[in-house]
């Protein structure tokens, strides 16, 4: 495997999308166990997804860079997780387009041996937790060894926050919990590992105020606007994110789930303000990234 080191003309980028699923290895494992995937599918009336190297080539066509993850909840769903090293070998192969980040179940027994090892050995350049899919509250301090590794490794950490379409429509939402993607609970965290920059991911619904109020308060966390159209964005957070947060919100689509294509044709259609979007698009991640 080859180490991921990042080739990245940011200046030839038109932005950087830090919210793309790899939902599909190349040996055609899935991310999600069948009947997960089947009802997401449903749910999002989504098609078939691209591995990585279609994923690339879309990003190429656009002139967009994408951050790339795949979710390791094998505690949780009972089912092998996709390779975050394959991922992160798979992006030095096009490291001209995209960024890896790992993602690490935290209730692995080995958890923060993993995390090293992604680090130190594939490259990655941040993590992705989903708590309500992995089964964790992020507040609990037995998971603050795996925070440490990654402040000190100076990479972000991406947490999914508000509600899920994964579960959905399922008997009981095959026992996930929503209260665990309230993006209060990462307050503390945010608190304790003040050098750890973290990523809250998506419009935080129903919990929107709490997300603003903790990236207000906490200058270590970001907002990432992926995996609802822009055009039903609460005001709160287009006003937040063309004004006070404006340098520290993030540009992200939740591809294949929504398009980098259908969030910019629907930012225009909101109150958004037109100067804040270069830093939304591309500044804001070039400065996170350290790109």
């Amino acid at each position: 495997m080859t180490r991921y080191e990042s080739a990245i003309d940011v200046d030839a980028l038109t932005a950087i999308d830090v919210h793309v699923h790899i939902e599909v290895d190349a040996h055609g494992h899935s991310s999600l166990p069948p009947d997960l995937a089947e009802a997401a599918a449903q749910y999002f009336k989504a098609g078939t997804s691209p591995d990585l190297d279609g994923v690339a080539d879309y990003y190429r066509e656009r002139r967009m860079a994408a951050v790339v993850f795949t979710v390791d909840a094998q505690t949780e769903l009972q089912h092998p997780a996709l390779s975050s090293a394959e991922i992160a070998d798979g992006a030095a192969r096009h490291n001209d387009v995209l960024i890896p980040f790992g993602s690490v179940d935290p209730r692995r027994s080995d958890a923060v041996d993993v995390a090293k090892r992604l680090i130190e050995e594939s490259g990655v350049r941040g993590f992705k937790f989903h708590p309500t899919v992995q089964g964790f509250d992020p507040s609990e301090e037995r998971w603050y060894p795996l925070y440490e590794t990654i402040q000190d490794a100076g990479v972000p950490a991406l947490f999914h926050t508000g509600q899920t379409g994964i579960g959905a429509g399922m008997r009981g939402g095959r026992g996930f919990r929503l209260a665990l993607s309230n993006p209060m609970l990462l307050d503390p965290v945010a608190a304790d590992f003040p050098d750890l920059q973290i990523i809250m991911a998506h419009p935080s619904v129903p919990w929107q105020d709490e997300a603003l109020a903790v990236a207000t308060h906490k200058h270590n966390t970001w907002i990432d606007l992926s995996g609802w159209s822009p055009k039903y964005f609460p005001e709160s957070l287009v006003r937040a994110a063309g004004s006070y947060l404006r340098s520290r919100v993030l540009f992200g689509s939740d591809y294949p789930l929504l398009t980098p294509d259908r969030w910019m044709s629907d930012i225009a259609q909101t109150a958004m303000k037109p100067d804040a979007l270069p830093a939304i698009y591309k500044d804001n991640a070039v400065r996170l990234l350290g790109l």
